[in-house]
Order: C-alpha cells, then structure tokens, then sequence
C-alpha cells in the first residue's frame, strides 16, 4: 500500500450537541454571566462572588432575564448559538467526503496505486469492494458474528469453512466479517476455485478482492508473508449439494490445508457458516445444460429459471458466522506435513468441529429468516 492516507466515504465527524434547556425554576445552581469580576472562560468558584453578589450577578447584570429570576428560555432547535457551527460542521464533513473522492479517482486514472503479486488492491477493496457488499451483510442477511477474537491479531492463520448456498456467498460475507469486525481489522484472502478466474469481470473483481487460485503454493506463500487464508475444502461438492443434504458436509479432499497449514507452521481456524443453506434452495441440477456451459453444475430451484433473471435473487436469510477455537500446527516438526496419517486425523479434526457447530448454531436459530 502507498503511505498516502486515505479518507472513506463513510467518514462521519462527531457534531456539536445542543445543551437541553433548562426547566424554569429549577433548582440547581446557575452559572453567573461573566462579569467584572469573572473573566470569560473562568471556572465557576473563583471570581470571588458569592451568596447574594453571586445571584446578583447571575440574574441583575446587564442583559439578564430581569428581577423575577426566571432562567432565561432557551434557543429553539436550529436557531441556538451553535447553529452555525453545526452548519459548518456539516459543510466540513462533505467537504473532506468530496475531497476523499476526488483524490480516490485520481488515483485511479493516473495509476498512484499499489496491487501486491497476487493482484491484491487494498484500498480499492476498503473503499468501493467492502462499500459494496456492506448493505448485503448488514441489512439482507443480517449476519452475527462471533468467536472472531479466535483470529489471532498478528501472522499468519488458515481459516476453513463450510460451503454452501448455489453461488460463493458464504466466502464474500466472511470477508466482511473479518474486515469489519476483527479488533485488529485483518483481511481475509480467499482461495477460489480456477472457474472463478476465467469469467470475465469476475475474474479482475476476485484478483483486487485478495482472491488468489486455490492451490498449496499460493497458500503457503501468503501464510508466510503473515496473511489470513480463507478455504473451503467442499468445493463444489458442497456448494452444489441439494437441498435434501443441507448442513450435511461433504468430503474436505485429501487434506491438502492441512498440510499447508503444517508447512507454514500456523494455526487452522474452523468457521462454521448458518443461513447460506437456503438462500438457493437447490430442488435439482440440469447436467446436461450444465456440460454445454462448462460448469459443475446448472441450479434448479424453486425460482430460477422459472423467473428469469428475478429468479437469481437470494432468500432473505438470517445468517450466523461462527469462528471455532484454533487448532495450532506449531509444534509439529516440518516433516509432519508428508505424513498421511497425521493429515487425516487433523481434517478430520476440523471437519468434525465444524459440523459440531453447524448443528448447535441450527439448534439456537429460531426460523431461517429471524
């Protein structure tokens, strides 16, 4: 990333709050208008004013609200003495909004921005990608965190989820969740399937999301260099499975994370994804339409394609993101990664916790949409 700093869209600068007016008659104590003897801005207690001379102060000088003592009524909304700094203050935020953009834009035309070697553009992701996908997790899906905090704060660390859902939602909402609520505001870089990187569009979007191929060599690099991985062992297996065999989990390969993961000495971090399930509930697959697209599978559900293109829209799902207690791989010597039987037991380690979770998450939710 470039030193320069850059300010968000969303950049909101706190506002000066009007004091609410004071009942008449109340009984607490009245600050004296500055006077002869109390200079502006000097604390209460110290011009050397009191009993009587005090009150007499506050309510007989120059000004004051008269003989009666009556506190005198304060500013109607929008018309006080710190209006004008709230316009101002307002005026300022879009202002510094404005500038932000501007300053984005030419960054982008005159190419003054950093991609890493995977194609990673961190500050397109923060300002636009995240932008973007925030509405979707925030006020569709509704999506809870918790158990982030099991992702540590430093290095490097493998994440391992469940896949579901017809289309990679799930992987797009866990990289918000980590981006927006991990207190070390880490990123998430997920490994994505080849068919992701030969659609066009897709195929620029994923690179500048952080997207890399799913393969070991890329993974181990960016576990060394001290990056959060994201993967999905299920593939297309899971993501494609019918509707019948929901929150079932397919097979996680031959535990190649596993043996990444051993490589590169860090942690693996069990995810366990509730309300992707049925946001497409997949009732059947058209093979044969499937074989002459090229891909692994052609949905049929109980709106696509009978509506065109409104079919394509996902259920509105309450969904759960849960991040399990990290398996550490540190103490295991580097040859452990060629044994088999040691990559076995450790996936399925992961997939059990994951599948244990899976079913105490579906117990606590109280309906697939609330």
């Amino acid at each position: 990333m470039a030193d320069a700093k850059v300010i968000p869209f969303d950049d909101d600068r706190s506002r000066a709050r009007r004091r609410p007016a004071r009942a008449e008659g109340e009984a607490a104590a009245v600050r004296a208008l500055p006077g002869p003897q109390q200079a502006l801005g000097e604390p209460e207690g110290v011009s050397g004013a009191s009993g009587p001379s005090a009150a007499s102060g506050a309510f007989g000088g120059s000004g004051a609200s008269g003989a009666s003592g009556a506190a005198a009524p304060a500013p109607e909304p929008g018309h006080g003495a710190d209006a004008p700094e709230r316009a101002s203050a307002g005026r300022s935020g879009w202002e510094r909004r404005l500038a932000g953009g501007l300053a984005f834009l030419r960054r982008r035309v005159t190419g003054e921005y950093e991609v890493d070697e995977f194609g990673y553009d961190e500050e397109l992701t923060d300002q636009v990608l995240m932008s973007l996908l925030r509405p979707l997790y925030e006020k569709y899906f509704r999506v809870e965190v918790k158990g982030v905090e099991n992702i540590p704060a430093e290095g490097g660390a493998l994440i391992v989820a469940n896949h579901s859902g017809t289309l990679p939602l799930d992987g797009l909402m866990m990289q918000v969740a980590v981006h927006d609520h991990h207190p070390a505001g880490r990123h998430l870089r997920l490994l994505a399937a080849d068919l992701v990187f030969v659609l066009p569009v897709v195929n620029e979007l994923a690179r500048k999301a952080g997207h890399t191929l799913a393969c070991a060599e890329d993974a181990e690099r960016l576990l060394r260099s001290g990056e959060i991985v994201g993967v999905m062992p299920e593939g297309f297996k899971g993501i494609g499975k019918p509707f019948a065999e929901r929150y079932k989990l397919q097979r996680f390969g031959r535990g190649g994370f596993v043996s990444t993961a051993l490589r590169a000495g860090v942690p693996i971090v069990p995810c366990s994804i509730v309300g992707a399930e049925e946001i497409y509930p997949m009732l059947g697959n058209a093979r044969t339409l499937a074989r002459v697209l090229g891909f692994p599978y052609f949905p049929l559900t109980p709106t696509f394609p009978w509506l065109g293109p409104l079919g394509a829209l996902p259920l509105p799902t309450k969904w759960t993101i849960q991040f399990g207690e990290p398996i550490p791989t540190d103490s295991y010597a580097p040859e452990a990664a060629e044994d088999p039987m040691l990559m076995f037991n450790l996936t399925d380690q992961v997939r059990e916790q994951i599948q244990h979770t899976l079913y105490k998450l579906l117990v606590q939710r109280r309906s697939v949409f609330f």
